[in-house]
């Protein structure tokens, strides 16, 4: 390789490299200040020149898809990784746990994307095909293993996991979504045949007896 293929070459790695940087900082302060937060703020947390940020995206717009298809990239590698993991149900834990972070994300661009991932574009088919198939992928090996009961859906899911991460917008919903997330992963686990007739005979017992009139 001679040098003036080093020189063509590394202006392109460069503009890579500066590009990953902007989408990681527009990741953390979109998440941070909204649709509202300055580009300029992207710029500097990326530590590139407004004018680098706008070469690679050149409306607010652009920058919002590419972060959000980004985010549903990465969910959809880390779903591949995680079908290693030894323990299924804890796979998919791990999973819909990331998932709230990208749900952060989505907020902070709610506005912008409104339109961009409306029912019936794109972009909301890429990321609906992307986020079915790693949630299908994580709930079919906990299903097959039997820790999972085997009467719900990649999409059932999906619609409560976003179900829990929009119930509210107050400061803290995170921490309240990851709770909920436990709670929810927790009761789809297949419970012993045993240990559910001895709850339901508990259930029983603590009920008040009622007296029957003759």
């Amino acid at each position: 390789m001679d040098d003036h293929t080093d020189q063509i070459r590394k202006p392109r790695a460069d503009a890579v490299r500066n590009r990953e940087r902007v989408l990681e900082a527009a990741k953390a302060v979109f998440s941070a200040g909204g649709p509202e937060a300055s580009l300029e703020a992207v710029a500097k947390r990326a530590g590139v020149g407004i004018g680098t940020l706008y070469r690679h995206f050149p409306t607010r717009e652009d920058l919002f898809e590419a972060v959000y298809r980004r985010e549903v990239e990465q969910l959809s590698e880390l779903a591949e990784h995680l079908r290693a993991a030894k323990d299924p149900v804890d796979a998919l834990r791990r999973w819909l746990r990331s998932g709230v972070e990208f749900v952060a994300t989505k907020k902070g661009m709610v506005a912008a994307l409104a339109l961009a991932v409306q029912s019936g574009s794109e972009l909301h088919a890429f990321s609906f095909d992307r986020l079915t198939k790693a949630t299908g992928s994580l709930l079919d090996r906990a299903v097959s293993a039997g820790e999972l009961r085997a009467d719900i859906g990649p999409e059932d899911l999906l619609r409560a996991f976003f179900g829990m991460c929009y119930i509210h917008d107050q400061p803290g919903w995170q921490a309240t979504a990851l709770r909920l997330l436990d709670v929810f992963v927790d009761g789809l686990r297949v419970q012993p045949a045993g240990k559910a007739k001895t709850g339901t005979s508990k259930a029983r017992a603590a009920r008040p007896a009622v007296k029957r009139k003759r």
